[in-house]
């Protein structure tokens, strides 16, 4: 019954992402695809996934125990701070920092989840840079002025 009720709110959800997303206007110097293409897609995936969830829900559904629970709301605070510490602290800082919290939470190794912060947040940062063109800062700008 969980699984039911789970796909209802998660047919709702993808419903109202399908909603908002017809509303986002294109700029007039914009990709092909336009903005719209991408959030339509990912409502479409929530909302089969939805369906198959409502349709073919597991006899009984294992839930995960307290400890799961609250890496995955550590997880979710991190995200957020990581979103909201993005454009004031620039690309390098709050990505590296995000990275090697959630390394530590997949494997608690403090030297390894330092370097593969550090070095995600570096790679990331002349991928989408140098090779995708995007205007990030790797630091907050007030630093360049």
């Amino acid at each position: 019954m969980s699984d039911r009720i789970f796909g209802l709110i998660l047919t709702a959800l993808a419903l109202a992402l399908f909603a908002s997303a017809t509303q986002l206007e294109s700029p007039f110097f914009a990709d092909p695809v336009g903005p719209k293409t991408f959030p339509m897609l990912i409502a479409g995936a929530a909302l089969l996934s939805a369906l198959v969830m409502i349709s073919l829900p597991d006899q009984e559904p294992n839930w995960p125990n307290f400890l799961t629970l609250k890496k995955l709301g550590l997880a979710l605070l991190v995200l957020v701070f990581y979103a909201l510490t993005l454009k004031p602290l620039g690309f390098l800082l709050p990505t590296a920092l995000a990275s090697a919290i959630l390394s530590f939470q997949i494997s608690p190794k403090l030297v390894g989840s330092v370097a593969t912060g550090i070095g995600l947040s570096a790679g990331l940062f002349f991928i989408f840079k140098f090779g995708l063109g995007l205007s990030l800062f790797p630091f907050p700008r007030v630093l360049f002025g």
